[in-house]
């Protein structure tokens, strides 16, 4: 979104500042420098300044000026291959042996980023719905930090909750984020039915399900004790904390977080991680650790980098036996 909002303003600006210029040459008063028109159309106004050129019958026929419809073009080609890229919904599957007495199908979203994908986010859960899942998870980062909408995360809770039963843990951007109208927004999905799983953990009679809120990753001690002997599923944000999920007994961990390096360059991975670091080494997928089962998500939303390059938004599936 704020590509779109930037896209929006610097063609507004564009198409203001030609039309100016066209009134400043009809009165006879100073012009604004044509490097100074043709820079709005370099950084993104191509198409403002394309229509003040035919609209205000302006610069048409200088040459140096052709070059603002082929940059037109050129950018409309850019944003439609940037919008596919970041609203082209992908399902990936991974499958984790960790001795269940049942298989169930887990369906993991994350990191949202109040990122909107159809009408009430139909697209998004059409996409869930289609993979029949016994459980789905949530593991931060619902809402953004930035340009926060709790209505659009309530949107696409409240289609999730009539999919199947929804867990959900709180990420880095929540935390941005305490205080009373995040608690209503809590209050709120507890009253849907939403189990937020924060620093605690339910036992079904096949496995523990347990939960840790970003806020507690870097101090987090332990559970009161639970029954080990069953297998345990955790929720997290965040990947590189897989030391502290091994020592608690976690046989597969769900996380997030790392938007999945927002660019991905073929061969050598993932380029940048939401904290700037560059090529992290996890960025998505499963990694077996130890025989611990951790599940990268790439994840659905932007935040500070507004774009994914060769990293389509996905809905994780994890086939669980």
């Amino acid at each position: 979104m704020i590509l779109v909002y930037w896209l929006i303003l610097v063609n507004l600006a564009a198409f203001i500042l030609y039309g100016y210029d066209k009134s400043c040459a009809k009165k006879n008063k100073r012009r604004i420098p044509e490097r100074t028109l043709l820079f709005w159309a370099w950084i993104g106004g191509s198409v403002g300044a394309f229509l003040g050129m035919r609209i205000f019958h302006h610069k048409t026929l200088k040459p140096k000026f052709f070059v603002v419809p082929v940059l037109m073009v050129v950018e409309i080609i850019i944003c439609a291959l940037c919008l596919y890229q970041n609203y082209h919904l992908v399902t990936t599957e991974y499958s984790a042996d960790i001795g269940l007495d049942e298989d169930i199908t887990i369906v993991q979203v994350s990191d949202l980023h109040n990122q909107v994908f159809g009408l009430k986010e139909s697209s998004l859960l059409k996409r869930i719905r289609d993979a029949s899942p016994d459980i789905i998870v949530v593991t931060g980062d619902i809402v953004d930090g930035h340009h926060t909408s709790y209505p659009i995360a309530l949107d696409f809770i409240k289609g999730a909750v009539k999919i199947a039963p929804v867990y959900y843990v709180t990420g880095n951007h929540e935390a941005y984020l305490e205080g009373d109208k995040l608690n209503e927004f809590f209050s709120v999905m507890s009253s849907l039915g939403v189990v937020i799983l924060n620093d605690t953990y339910i036992e079904t009679d096949s496995y523990v399900l347990a939960g840790i809120k970003d806020t507690s990753l870097a101090s987090f001690n332990a559970y009161p004790a639970f029954d080990d002997s069953k297998p345990v599923i955790l929720l997290a944000h965040e990947p590189q904390y897989q030391d502290l999920y091994k020592s608690l007994g976690a046989d597969l961990v769900l996380t997030g977080h790392r938007h999945g390096g927002q660019f991905i360059i073929p061969g050598v991975g993932g380029v940048v991680s939401p904290e700037f670091e560059f090529f992290p080494e996890m960025y998505e997928g499963i990694l077996d650790i130890d025989g611990m089962k951790l599940v990268i998500s790439r994840g659905l939303g932007n935040s500070v980098v507004p774009v994914r390059i060769n990293n389509y938004p996905e809905v994780v599936v994890v086939k669980v036996c």
